[in-house]
C-alpha cells in the first residue's frame, strides 16, 4: 500500500490539472494547429539526416557485425530456398495443368473416331 502522502499529492495534481482545463475551456479550448507546415517540414528533414549521419558514423563491435551479416546471409539463404519451392510448385501445377489437357484432347479425339465408325 502507498503512503497516505503520495494519494494526496495525486488528488492535488489531478485537482489542479482539471482547473486548468476548465479554465482553457472558458477560454475558447485548445487552438488547432495545422499537422504540416513547410518550414518545419524541412526543418525536420534535415534534422533526420543529420541524426541518420552520425549513426551512420557511430560503428558497432566487430563481433556483432559478424553476427548480423550471418544472419542475413541465412535469411536470405532461406529465402531463396522458399522461392525456389514456389517456383517448383507452381511449374508442377503448370505440368498437371498440361497434362489434363492433353488427356482432354485424346478423349475428345477418342470420341470423335467412334462417332465417325459408328
Amino acid at each position: 500500500m502507498g503512503q497516505q502522502s503520495n494519494k494526496i499529492i495525486k488528488r492535488r495534481r489531478r485537482a489542479d490539472y482539471l482547473k486548468r482545463k476548465h479554465e482553457q475551456a472558458k477560454l475558447g479550448g485548445t487552438v488547432k494547429h495545422k499537422a504540416v507546415s513547410t518550414k518545419s517540414a524541412a526543418t525536420k528533414a534535415a534534422a533526420t539526416k543529420k541524426t541518420a549521419a552520425k549513426k551512420v558514423a557511430k560503428k558497432a563491435p566487430a563481433k556483432k557485425v559478424a553476427k548480423k551479416v550471418a544472419k542475413g546471409a541465412e535469411a536470405e539463404v532461406a529465402l531463396d530456398t522458399a522461392v525456389e519451392e514456389t517456383a517448383a510448385v507452381d511449374t508442377a501445377v503448370e505440368e498437371t495443368a498440361a497434362v489434363e489437357t492433353a488427356v482432354e484432347a485424346v478423349e475428345e479425339t477418342a470420341a470423335a473416331v467412334e462417332t465417325t465408325v459408328a
